[in-house]
Parts: C-alpha cells; sequence; structure tokens
C-alpha cells in the first residue's frame, strides 16, 4: 500500500466540540438538578450539598475541555507534528490515532515521542467545516498505515 503524501493543516474551528462538552455538562447539571428535587425528602441534606459541589466541579472541569487552542498538525511523511498555529513553539513529533470517527468529525489522539511539560498525550478535535478542500487528504494521512519502521 502507499503511503499517504505530506498534508499540514490548521485545525482552528471546534463548534461540534464545544457544542457537545457543553450540551454534556447542561445536561449533567439537569440530571443534578432532578436528583436534588426529587429526593430532598430521601436524603440527608450533607449528601445533597456535596453531590452538588462535586456535580458543578465536575460540569466546570468539563467546560475548561471546550477551550481548545488553535493547532498546527503536519504529517511528513514518516512522522506527525503538533504545534501551536502561530508557529512559536517546536512542534512534538509522535504518532496519531483516530480515537472517534463521525465523517464531519474526528477526535484525534496523539502521543508524544518526547513529551515536553508533562503532555504526553494530545487529545486534538477536528471537523471538516474550515478544512473542507483538505478533509479528504487528513483522512487519508490519519488512516494511512504507518512507514515500516526502516523508511523511518
Amino acid at each position: 500500500m502507499r503511503a499517504s503524501p505530506p498534508i499540514e493543516v490548521v485545525l482552528n474551528r471546534f463548534g461540534w466540540w464545544r457544542g457537545a462538552v457543553i450540551g454534556l455538562a447542561l445536561a449533567t447539571g439537569a440530571v443534578l438538578a432532578t436528583w436534588i428535587v426529587s429526593s430532598r425528602d430521601l436524603q440527608p441534606i450533607a449528601v445533597i450539598l456535596a453531590a452538588a459541589v462535586a456535580g458543578f466541579a465536575l460540569a466546570a472541569g468539563g467546560l475548561s475541555v471546550a477551550r481548545v487552542r488553535s493547532t498546527r498538525l503536519r504529517w511528513d511523511g514518516r512522522f506527525w507534528q503538533v504545534s501551536g498555529a502561530d508557529g512559536v513553539r517546536e512542534p512534538l513529533v509522535g504518532n496519531l490515532q483516530v480515537a472517534v470517527d463521525l465523517g464531519a468529525w474526528m477526535l484525534l489522539r496523539f502521543v508524544a515521542e518526547a513529551p515536553r511539560e508533562g503532555r504526553r498525550v494530545v487529545w486534538l478535535p477536528a471537523q471538516r467545516r474550515g478544512l473542507e478542500a483538505q478533509w479528504h487528504a487528513l483522512r487519508c494521512a490519519v488512516y494511512a498505515p504507518p512507514p515500516a519502521p526502516e523508511a523511518r
């Protein structure tokens, strides 16, 4: 099988990702509020307060995941590279895997070979919108088998 040609894209649109994370946070809040209202006579107030605090902390943590920086993703035919879209930081070199593929949206898992700042795994949401001309080439590159070790 032929190797995928080099490609470089800037991931800077995250509408689906933000919508999904915010929707999940809102659903969590709704479930928690429903449980609190329905069990206020059955549970001690300390349990309800603890559940409310834990739920709000989880929702806040989830919403922080909705913030994603623009990222430059590059395949040179041998290695994947991830860097900031501004090109200021030195790129991380590693492997890329598809975690979720919904056709017009993918969640990519980048594993750095030499982690920097304690970040070994970087999750990258990617959507077709904004990458229409490069979307097919990106999908081909992420699904192409890696080159043989001697070719690296």
